[in-house]
C-alpha cells in the first residue's frame, strides 16, 4: 500500500512540475511578443509620426464641406497627433520592457489609415 501512495505522489509532483513549466513559458512568450510588439512600434511611430499631418489633412477634408474649415481642423488635428504619435513611439520604446500593449491606436499608421488616432494609455490587454 506504501508503494501505491509513494508512486501516487511521485506521479503528482511530476505533474504540478510539467504543469508550472508549461504556464512559464506561456507567459514568457506572451511578455516577449508584447515587448517586441512595443519596440518595433515605438521606432515606426518615431519615424512614421509626420505622417499624422497629411493624414488628418485627408480625414478632415474627407468629413467636412468647406474646404477652409477641414483645411485647418486637418492642420491642428494633424499637429496634435504629430507630436502625439511620435512621443507615445518614444515613450513605447523606452518602455519597451514592460508588458503593456504601444499607447496608439491603431498602433502603427498604416493599418488603418482613415481611423482617427486615439490614445489609450498603459492598458494589459485588449
Amino acid at each position: 500500500m506504501k508503494a501505491v501512495v509513494r508512486l501516487m505522489l511521485i506521479f503528482f509532483l511530476f505533474l504540478s512540475v510539467s504543469t508550472s513549466t508549461h504556464a512559464e513559458n506561456i507567459t514568457t512568450d506572451i511578455y516577449f511578443n508584447r515587448a517586441g510588439t512595443k519596440i518595433v512600434s515605438g521606432i515606426a511611430n518615431v519615424a512614421t509620426g509626420w505622417m499624422e499631418l497629411p493624414k488628418n489633412l485627408a480625414i478632415w477634408n474627407e468629413k467636412d464641406d468647406q474646404i477652409v474649415i477641414g483645411t485647418i481642423n486637418g492642420l491642428l488635428w494633424g499637429m496634435f497627433h504629430t507630436v502625439g504619435r511620435t512621443a507615445n513611439g518614444a515613450i513605447d520604446f523606452a518602455t519597451f520592457w514592460l508588458p503593456t500593449y504601444p499607447i496608439p491606436d491603431p498602433i502603427f499608421i498604416w493599418e488603418d489609415f482613415w481611423k482617427e488616432t486615439d490614445y489609450l494609455g498603459w492598458r494589459m490587454g485588449r
